[in-house]
């Protein structure tokens, strides 16, 4: 596909090898993303979670693919200056204590966390490199918010709160490097199911 085409090229120069389930839908998150757009993510997340009428073992294992692709995006920047460089710094921390902190609770659970896949991203300079982590921060707040109404126990569903207030932090403080607005709008944009499924019918159970 032309890459001028995609709503979120980007995303599409992302790439993730694993084969746990939470790669897969990882995978197809950031396909997604790329062709629809990011008020895709949201919807798509919840749709492919309850089509395996996932648990929270396994909506947790997804979170943690997702913290695993950030920290290694962060941890992959090079040539990076001045407030760009701090923040990838901070935020490459950060995202690796969302890691430990979703192991410990997948651990808690009785379940096994997912292996780390491995990621590779596009090279390219500072400005480049800002734009990504900026789509890559709003997907990860809209693939939080997507899974969150199948979370089950009020715990797991207190501590991924706590998470995605902070990639939303994230998010911001990069729009405003990038010179955009923080919180261009009072509300995400929402889809209806049928509209959805139609965006994602190519991902789902490919």
């Amino acid at each position: 596909m032309d890459n001028s085409k995609l709503a979120a090229p980007e995303l599409a120069a992302v790439e993730i090898h694993g084969f746990t389930r939470g790669a897969f839908i990882m995978r197809a998150v950031l396909a997604a993303g790329s062709v629809y757009g990011l008020q895709t993510v949201g919807p798509f997340v919840n749709e492919a979670l309850a089509q395996d009428k996932a648990g929270d073992i396994e909506i947790l294992n997804f979170a943690l693919t997702l913290e695993f692709l950030e920290t290694a995006f962060y941890r992959s920047a090079e040539g990076l200056s001045g407030e760009a460089a701090a923040l990838a710094r901070t935020f490459g921390d950060e995202e690796a204590e969302h890691v430990a902190a979703l192991t410990k609770a997948i651990r808690g659970l009785g379940g096994t966390p997912a292996k780390k896949p491995m990621a590779s991203f596009p090279k390219g300079d500072q400005a480049a490199f800002l734009k990504l982590a900026q789509t890559l921060e709003d997907t990860g707040v809209s693939a939080y918010n997507g899974a969150a109404p199948k979370i089950q126990a009020k715990e797991v569903l207190a501590a991924a709160g706590t998470i995605v207030q902070v990639e939303a932090r994230h998010a911001a403080s990069i729009r405003l490097l990038n010179g955009e607005d923080p919180a261009p709008v009072a509300f995400d944009r929402t889809l209806t199911q049928k509209q959805v499924l139609r965006a994602v019918e190519p991902f789902i159970g490919a």
